[in-house]
């Protein structure tokens, strides 16, 4: 190599650092890959709930008996697994149970909502907003405004009617109905009421709400509930928007879109996880 070539490669490193190619590609991170592959015998447990024979739960883990054997058995020393003395089938042990319970005391809903809503709004296109239930009844904690033009007015600690808002209608349908009529009757209406309680019923078994013009000429909205591990409703995410372009029906592009943000975030509070 000339001189001139080696020293102004000499200086290039002195000067500052090595340049790499913007086209390399970015290594993921190293892991350990025997925790990996043990870790499929517990999504196994997880997924499918029940405790399982040593062949059956490695073949759904891909992987022979031989070979998931010396996993189980370290699995079970933690504690993350136990084995049944009598029919020598495997389950999840006591720390897998704490852990999960830890899980779902950590697990804030309104911070998990809140993080996901601006997100949420542009995707869907409209506003969006979450609700928790109060002792006067739902009430909006959070609302994104949506790229629409349209504005909808309503302001964090707004409370949310039982008959008249898709938001309501998922407290309605999912509350208990102790909690729930005297508020409901507050406002006029019953839960005898045959047409509100067949609503209601359709309601539980879409898990979708919608409302057309009601309170606002011209707005609609569809609201989906979000469950904790216990299965109780924790909050309602709804979107909003002008009725000649928001499409209410269950087999739209926005419910569907709205119910999959509503289960993930339901998912994420242990909701559907076997225990």
């Amino acid at each position: 190599m000339p001189e001139t070539s080696a020293s102004a490669s000499a200086a290039g490193l002195a000067a500052g650092p090595l340049l790499v190619c913007e086209d390399e590609p970015v290594r993921a991170p190293r892991g350990i890959q025997s925790v990996e592959v043990g870790g499929q015998l517990l999504k196994v447990l997880a997924r499918t709930g029940r405790r399982m024979a040593l062949k059956d739960l490695a073949r759904e883990a891909a992987m022979s008996p031989a070979k998931a054997h010396p996993y189980l058995v370290s699995f079970c020393k933690l504690g993350l697994m136990e084995q049944d003395r009598a029919s020598g089938h495997y389950g999840l042990g006591p720390l897998a149970i704490q852990l999960g319970l830890i899980s779902l005391q950590q697990a804030d809903p309104v911070r998990l909502a809140v993080a996901d809503l601006p997100d949420l709004a542009q995707e869907l296109g409209y506003t969006v907003s979450a609700a928790i239930w109060s002792p006067q009844g739902p009430v909006i904690i959070r609302v994104e405004e949506g790229p629409t033009h349209v504005y909808v007015a309503m302001r964090h600690g707004t409370p949310a009617s039982l008959r008249h808002t898709a938001t309501g209608k998922i407290f309605a349908a999912f509350g208990p109905a102790a909690r729930i009529a005297p508020l409901l009757q507050a406002e006029g209406y019953s839960l005898e009421e045959s047409a509100f309680a067949h609503e209601l019923q359709v309601i539980r078994a879409q898990h979708l709400s919608h409302v057309e013009n009601q309170l606002l000429s011209g707005i609609s909205a569809l609201a989906a509930p979000v469950f904790d591990g216990f299965g109780h409703l924790v909050l309602a995410l709804a979107a909003i928007g002008p009725s000649v372009t928001l499409d209410v029906s269950p087999q739209g592009q926005t419910a569907q879109k709205l119910q999959a943000q509503a289960r993930a975030l339901s998912l994420r509070l242990g909701y559907g996880v076997p225990c």
